[in-house]
């Protein structure tokens, strides 16, 4: 791990902030961007991976493996760029170990499986003005049906709860501005990673998407379906709850609130036709109504908080351009 220092240190050569400060008017080139792979296992795909970024003009790249059991770190090594190794669990302690310990005005991380096209950063570089972060959608030919269909059900699942407009939230290739990304905070876990990012920059900042290739991977595939989809449904879920209380409570609301409609209807309806009045019933739908008001005015509030802080975030912004 120490063997890198010297190329570590070229990622990262001071935590001076005005090393960081890329005015949103100025035009990044390679060398304010560190590639991070992320890689656990990867071996025959990472040694590809870093071949074509050398190619492509792309000289601080940054490893991080999970503690490999085969020879991926060496081969990263012998290829000249850094590799360091993660600190905490899956994808997202890779992640979190790469925003500690980048120091150019971004990064862009992408999965060291040959999957995603280095040539096709140039895209990111172009349209990073402005945006804190920048995602990239790839192409759907590679892409089993099965896969498209997921995908499409949690991209939609997420724009509806952060009000995106997002086309594949799943992608492992994304441009991240540095000062912005040390600001996330990580409670998911593996593939869920790319959600919790977005999520919280979607919330607090701006993010765009380009198209990028996207290519069949070298080696034994780590997702799982099922398992991992079903992860990352209820992950959007739980970052709803902590980064858009809005969509929750109204959610809540909606959820109380149809059938106590529904109950004091039947209730009037009993009433009115028969002379039966179901007091209990009244009671139970009264107080799923109450609810249900109790949760739209904190949704309200909620709402008036956010456009608020949105509102200074930009002004901010807009006086002093380097502010994240």
């Amino acid at each position: 791990m120490f063997e890198t220092a010297a190329q570590l240190a070229q990622l990262n050569p001071s935590r001076n902030t005005e090393q960081e400060s890329v005015p949103r008017s100025f035009t990044i080139t390679r060398d304010d961007v560190t590639i991070v792979l992320p890689v656990l296992n990867e071996e025959d795909g990472v040694s590809a991976v870093i071949d074509e970024l050398l190619e492509n003009g792309y000289t601080k790249i940054l490893v991080v493996d999970g503690y490999s059991t085969d020879l991926t770190a060496e081969v990263a090594r012998r290829k000249g760029v850094t590799v360091i190794e993660q600190h905490g669990r899956g994808k997202t302690g890779a992640i979190q170990t790469a925003i500690e310990n980048v120091r150019t005005p971004y990064m862009l991380i992408m999965d060291g499986d040959y999957t995603y096209d280095p040539s096709s950063i140039e895209r990111f570089l172009t349209h990073i003005n402005g945006y804190d972060q920048i995602v990239g959608a790839r192409d759907q030919e590679n892409i089993s049906r099965l896969h498209r269909f997921g995908n499409r059900v949690i991209s939609g699942l997420f724009n509806t709860v952060f009000g995106t407009h997002i086309s594949d939230v799943c992608s492992g290739m994304y441009l991240l501005n540095s000062k912005s990304a040390r600001a996330l905070e990580f409670r998911t876990k593996g593939f869920s990673v790319e959600v919790e990012v977005l999520a919280q920059v979607a919330m607090d900042g701006t993010v765009t998407e380009v198209p990028i290739n996207y290519r069949k991977r070298i080696g034994e595939p780590k997702l799982s379906t099922l398992v991992h989809g079903f992860d990352i449904l209820t992950s959007i879920f739980a970052l709803a709850r902590r980064f858009n209380p809005v969509f929750t409570f109204s959610l809540v609301a909606g959820s109380a609130a149809i059938p106590g409609i529904a109950i004091i209807a039947w209730v009037l309806w009993s009433w009115a036709s028969f002379g039966v009045f179901h007091s209990g019933w009244a009671l139970a739908g009264g107080g799923l109504l109450f609810f249900a008001t109790q949760a739209f005015i904190v949704a309200t509030i909620a709402l008036l908080l956010k456009r608020s802080e949105m509102r200074i975030q930009r002004l901010v912004r807009s006086e002093h351009p380097d502010f994240t």
